[in-house]
């Protein structure tokens, strides 16, 4: 009896949860949201998780377990090798299964590497089954389909360094099973696991095929930001001396923060970057501490890029695009804590905002740590929250002192207190999107993630060889839309310390969430170690 009573307040639950759902998940809903600036900062009225399916390694299982908890071997080279779910067959052929989830959800991220440096190409088919279907509804080959070349256009799919990396929003009502024909490499499956009960609309090529116009649209779109507010600028030029800080106090009542730009008289000592620090205060508590390097991605001196959330450009002009909603009042203020007088030119777009019980504040925090040894094997803790909030982005910054590969170290991110991550990823390079770091030191932009510096290449100057050389600062930027992390109760996000070399290392993220005026994180100002940059050996 006692078990037909809970069953039937499951039944009852959700049943009332879809006929209070407004609109049902589709394609088109999903393109609509990547692009809707507003909608990250509001906690997510269908309260879903980010989960990932990946090869890591699955020895890795406690990090009681040094050994298993930080082996490297995140792929399958051989018939030993057991980093994906299962081999089924059928009509004699063999069929490797990546991801398989039962209930509702969408596929927001994909990342696959070439499974040779030198050559992106591959005759392996990837195959999507939906609801239980023994027919896939979305088939095609394992890189084109998901690089930009084939079915889903550039830049909601598109070709990184040396990987297949999309965005492309893949709905599913009731299950999801991704397979393909030989054996996989490194991968990595992104997904939302909405509650039983949400309304979604499985992804058909019907469907697909109705929604290229918009398609279309949300690519222009994301390759040329703009800012649309409804209000008017705050504006400030002055002189900060050493050790100074100045504030400028935003429009008081109901709005939000849509624009930021920065920019610095002089940019010669390039780590004034890290040495000029970003404050903001909303409501009387402050949220944003962040060197602006950190904060808009440049990392250490100019870097120009171009992404959806955040520009650089070649005249060390920054922007920033994240919404910041504030009740009553709010203030930006820029800190030196060089010892040189610098100018700076701080415009503001502020706009109109409806608060309610879903609005939250912006938050940015940064760690930076130097030195930092790299053995033992050890997690870097990027952040630790806790409260109701969505983890949005981070940009890290790194010291390699030696040319070998530094970035072998995956994210382990755990969400409201669970066991064990719910994403494990395969390595710091394919957290930000790329693949075969020790060769890939090239600069690359996209929408959603960049490196805009690594060794002495950026965007001003390309890499024209083939050698390895990771020495120098990197800068890794990663900006979340669909794929931001809603989180309940806590959220904690590491990265593993992994480098084929023994050596002391420089580590320095800046972080961007959402959270209520309760959501605490365990990153205070750090105005020392911002000023601890080391130089590069000779």
């Amino acid at each position: 009896m006692r078990n037909t009573v809970f069953v039937s307040i499951l039944v009852l639950s959700s049943l009332f949860f879809s006929c209070n759902q407004e609109e049902t998940i589709t394609i088109e809903s999903l393109l609509h949201e990547m692009v809707d600036r507003d909608a990250i900062a509001t906690y997510p009225e269908i309260d879903w998780r980010l989960k990932q399916q990946s090869s890591y390694n699955r020895v890795s299982t406690s990090p009681d377990d040094s050994i298993g908890w930080f082996n490297n071997h995140d792929f399958n080279s051989n018939e030993k090798d057991h980093n994906f779910i299962r081999i089924e067959e059928k009509n004699g052929q063999k069929e490797w299964v990546l991801m398989e989830h039962e209930g509702p959800g969408a596929i927001v991220r994909t990342w696959m590497p070439f499974l040779n440096p030198n050559k992106a190409d591959t005759d392996l088919q990837i195959k999507f089954y939906f609801d239980g279907d023994t027919l896939p509804v979305l088939e095609g080959n394992m890189l084109s389909l998901l690089n930009g070349s084939g079915l889903i256009p550039y830049p909601l799919a598109h070709q990184s360094i040396r990987s297949a990396v999309s965005f492309f929003p893949i709905p599913f009502a009731k299950s999801c099973k991704v397979t393909v024909t030989g054996r996989p490499f490194f991968y990595q499956f992104t997904y939302r696991e909405y509650p039983q009960g949400t309304l979604v609309k499985t992804f058909t090529l019907e469907d697909f095929n109705s929604a290229k116009k918009l398609i279309t649209s949300v690519g222009e779109s994301l390759l040329h930001p703009q800012t649309k507010a409804d209000g008017g600028k705050v504006e400030f030029n002055t002189t900060l001396t050493s050790k100074e800080q100045k504030s400028i106090e935003l429009p008081s009542g109901n709005a939000a923060v849509k624009e930021i730009s920065l920019k610095l008289g002089n940019y010669a000592d390039s780590t004034i970057t890290r040495s000029v620090v970003l404050k903001m205060e909303f409501d009387g508590k402050e949220t944003v501490w962040c060197p602006i390097g950190d904060f808009f991605g440049t990392g250490i001196g100019i870097n120009p890029f171009q992404g959806w959330h955040n520009t650089v450009t070649e005249d060390g002009t920054m922007f920033s695009r994240w919404v910041m909603p504030y009740q009553q009042s709010g203030k930006i203020s820029i800190l030196n804590l060089g010892n040189e007088t610098l100018d700076i030119a701080l415009n503001a777009v502020v706009g109109d905002w409806q608060w309610n019980e879903q609005s939250m504040y912006f938050h940015a925090a940064w760690r930076g740590q130097y030195p930092v040894a790299t053995r033992p094997y050890s997690d870097w803790n990027y952040i630790t929250l806790q409260g109701r909030g969505v983890y949005v982005g981070d940009a890290l910054t790194v010291m390699n002192p030696v040319e070998r590969w530094w970035g072998e170290g995956d994210e382990k991110i755990w969400v409201d207190g669970e066991d064990f991550p719910s994403l494990f990823g395969t390595g710091t390079e394919d957290y930000y999107a790329y693949s075969w770091g020790g060769k890939s030191t090239d600069f690359y932009e996209h929408p959603f993630h960049a490196q805009p510096r690594s060794n002495v290449y950026n965007k001003l100057n390309r890499k024209t060889t083939d050698e390895r050389n990771t020495k120098g600062f990197s800068t890794e930027t990663r900006t979340r839309a669909l794929d931001g992390m809603p989180f309940a109760s806590s959220l904690k996000l590491d990265m593993e310390i992994w480098s084929w070399t023994d050596c002391e290392m420089a580590y320095g993220v800046g972080m961007m969430w959402y959270g209520d005026a309760q959501t605490t994180s365990n990153r205070l100002p750090d105005p020392e170690g911002a000023l601890n940059v080391p130089e590069i050996p000779e």
